[in-house]
């Protein structure tokens, strides 16, 4: 039985492994309110490190371990990131969640492009955060010299975390960043045809403002916002800033 990392003491909760085309997703599901905000994490993390954004917000709340990643078990094969969508849109299908504002983080902010793309009914928003992987940059050296910068002057919480997620996701890591760098995320954003949002740490490598410009430029009327003083784990640690952004967005939807 998956283990509650997010919901707040006293709120019910439901946990749910589910298994769609031979892969596995763990979903959290608690709150109550407007929205539905579906939170998909980034390469190597998993939905526990997310604890400090998904309590400030209001509305309903589902967060996801990603198969191969948290508690979820390892796929027979690597997902890409279109089956990753796939699978998502299945499980939203499974629970009848109703259009939900998808939070992107990183590598989840490829499949939240692609969620949307593919499965327009099911997204009535997207919150890409850090998102990756610039064009420019689509090598297992440059994303890893990015992670490494970005480290060096991230909080403690976020190093800790992220250690303890990278650990759990298995000896397959190198394999799942390879399938991030080959998607062409420029492809999904599109076809997107709902309101967007992207989320940048001011100090972000992997998500450097030249890419966080043309990702706004691909997607008619998206907006771009800037946190001071954050890097990639903008989400994880610190998330105020980057909670007020995602509800105030949510909320004129």
């Amino acid at each position: 039985m998956p283990n509650s990392y997010l919901a707040p003491k006293g709120t019910p909760v439901t946990l749910l492994e589910y298994e769609h085309g031979g892969s596995t997703l763990i979903a959290e599901a608690f709150g109550e309110g407007d929205h539905t905000f579906l939170l998909l994490h980034g390469i190597g993390m998993g939905r526990s490190v997310y604890l400090d954004v998904v309590q400030r917000l209001k509305g309903r709340v589902i967060a996801l371990d990603l198969p191969g990643f948290g508690e979820a078990p390892e796929p027979t094969r690597t997902l890409t990131m279109e089956r990753h969508a796939d699978l998502v849109a299945a499980y939203l299908r499974h629970v009848d969640a109703g259009p939900v504002v998808v939070i992107g983080h990183s590598m989840g902010s490829q499949i939240a492009a692609e969620l949307a793309a593919r499965h327009p009914s099911l997204v009535e928003g997207v919150i890409l955060a850090g998102p990756t992987v610039d064009k420019a940059a689509r090598n297992v050296g440059s994303q890893a010299r990015y992670l490494l910068t970005d480290l060096v002057g991230e909080r403690p919480l976020v190093i800790w975390r992220g250690a303890r997620e990278y650990l759990r996701g298995g000896p397959h890591l190198i394999r799942k960043i390879r399938a991030t760098i080959v998607h062409e995320p420029e492809d999904a954003f599109a076809r997107i045809d709902c309101p967007v949002l992207v989320l940048r740490g001011e100090d972000d490598p992997l998500a450097p403002m030249s890419w966080c410009r043309a990702i706004i430029d691909a997607i008619p009327g998206a907006d771009l916002q800037i946190i001071p003083d954050h890097g990639h784990g903008t989400l994880i640690s610190d998330s105020a800033p980057a909670a007020r952004m995602i509800q105030r967005f949510a909320d004129a939807l």
